[in-house]
């Protein structure tokens, strides 16, 4: 696995360096892995979603391939963004479907309970998006633990490799996340009495 990190990080530079093979080397090296990261996304949805984990990776993959002018770190960093762009997708997707079905209000449900109903109650998934984005604002780092351990489906040591931290620090951060997120997600609710 350690040549595989390696070569996936070196991969990663040359094509920051613009040498156009690079991403034709690099695409057998990660998409398994991608693939993984998909999957785990949709593991929550319904099984007959309208996106499934191949048009998700590819989504996210194209957008991947336009980041000409992201500063690749390393491996782990590149999944992050992928997760990130993941997330996005599903949540333009869970726009989309929201706006298909206005009207209905929002009741307090759990960050598991969301995640798994976000493709029946795609409001569920925004409101979600919009707490992740009010965390960012003043604890990125808890914002993006959330993201890469939800949205990305990484495990503790993935995650803590990504954001460059030890396992018990993501642990606080994830447990203090949840609940911050859970506390906003029922203040912002309009069915709230």
């Amino acid at each position: 696995m350690g040549d595989d990190n390696t070569a996936v990080t070196i991969l990663l530079r040359r094509w920051q360096d613009g040498e156009s093979n690079a991403l034709e080397e690099l695409t057998p090296l990660v998409y398994q892995e991608l693939r993984r990261i998909a999957g785990s996304f949709l593991r929550r949805e319904r099984s007959d979603h309208t996106l499934q984990p191949t048009a998700l990776l590819h989504e996210a993959y194209m957008r991947l391939a336009g980041q000409n002018a992201t500063s690749w770190k390393d491996r782990a960093h590149f999944y992050g963004v992928a997760a990130h762009l993941m997330r996005m997708i599903l949540v333009d997707h869970a726009r989309s479907k929201s706006a298909e079905k206005r009207g209905g209000g929002l009741k307090p449900i759990t960050l598991e309970e969301t995640l798994s109903a976000s493709s029946e109650r795609p409001a569920d998934l925004v409101a979600l998006d919009d707490a992740l984005m009010e965390l960012e604002k003043f604890d990125p780092r808890k914002s993006k633990v959330i993201e890469l351990r939800y949205f990305g489906g990484l495990t503790l040591d993935e995650a803590s490799e990504v954001l460059g931290i030890s396992t018990s620090t993501l642990v606080r951060d994830q447990r203090l996340a949840e609940a911050w997120i859970q506390r906003y997600m029922l203040s912002s609710d309009p069915m709230k009495p």
